[in-house]
């Protein structure tokens, strides 16, 4: 008799907004393509509830979980388990669950390192300025910084102070220099400045229209623009380094790269990133 077993394997992504999150398209592509029963669950989480999702987690015996906007950093102190990468990060948007333990990974800075190879940017000797200071700015100027970029500038707002100094202290020891300055005025870009990058939510689905805060007559041609937002993939903050006529990349290299990696640490197969990225240009269009 034919074995029945019904049992989808369950990840999925927690975080607040969520629903404009397309890893469940993206995940599902790959693990159809991939021949695997596996299910990826969209989780809306407020924020004073992420203990008890953790124990949700744990009961419904997921296999993993992303974690992203604002989850990344308070999710550290419910693991049992940091990999060398997050620990030094300070954030986490992989979680993999082995039999009720825990372990916290951080594949943002490695699929946004993937993504710039992908346009042929390399941040060697390169001076970078980024607006945001949370859990996607952190891994992505560590990464940068391993990377031997010359000056990393941060942007953060005033009243997420903590935030930025938290990640200062990360960046005193391994960046060749580091700069924070508090966003409370419109920011003029520095013009020696070589790569710019939005690692804030801003101009996230569904408020497409809005644009951080900076003097856009300040982004010069020879810049390279990056934003970390999949949706819409073509954001205010892009169209007008377009306008300027400087390089750009949208989030969506990144958002492919780390959902792959992702896969593989759940599954401990390769998926086909092609896959992914046909189903999220389909999903968006």
């Amino acid at each position: 008799m034919k074995e029945q077993n019904y049992l989808d394997s369950l990840v999925g992504v927690f975080g607040h907004p969520v629903a404009e999150n397309p890893g469940v398209v993206i995940q599902e592509a790959a693990f159809k393509d991939m021949g695997l029963p596996w299910r990826y669950l969209t989780i809306d989480v407020e924020p004073d509830d992420l203990g008890k999702a953790i124990d949700g987690l744990k009961a419904f015996k997921m296999r993993g979980i992303n974690c992203t906007l604002p989850h990344k950093i308070k999710v550290l102190e419910y693991l049992d388990e940091l990999s060398e990468s997050a620990a030094f990060i300070g954030a986490v948007n992989t979680i993999v669950n082995t039999d009720g333990r825990l372990s916290g990974e951080n594949t943002d800075g490695k699929g946004f390192m993937e993504s710039l190879a992908e346009n042929e940017v390399n941040p060697k000797d390169k001076r970078i300025v980024i607006l945001g200071a949370g859990g996607a700015a952190r891994a992505i100027s560590v990464e940068l910084s391993l990377a031997g970029a010359s000056s990393i500038t941060i942007i953060n707002r005033p009243e997420d102070a903590d935030i930025g100094t938290s990640l200062m202290a990360v960046l005193k020891d391994i960046a060749n220099e580091s700069v924070y300055i508090a966003w409370d005025h419109t920011y003029k870009v520095p013009q020696d400045t070589n790569i710019l990058i939005n690692a804030t939510p801003i101009g996230l689905y569904p408020d497409v229209d809005a644009i951080p805060n900076i003097d856009v007559d300040s982004i010069r041609a020879d810049m390279f623009v990056q934003d970390v937002i999949p949706n819409p993939a073509v954001t205010p903050f892009l169209r007008a380094a377009q306008a300027k006529g400087a390089r750009w990349n949208t989030g969506t290299g990144m958002l492919i790269n780390q959902a792959a990696i992702n896969i593989e640490m759940w599954t401990g197969m390769k998926p086909d990133k092609a896959v992914m990225l046909k189903a999220f240009e389909e999903a968006i269009s």
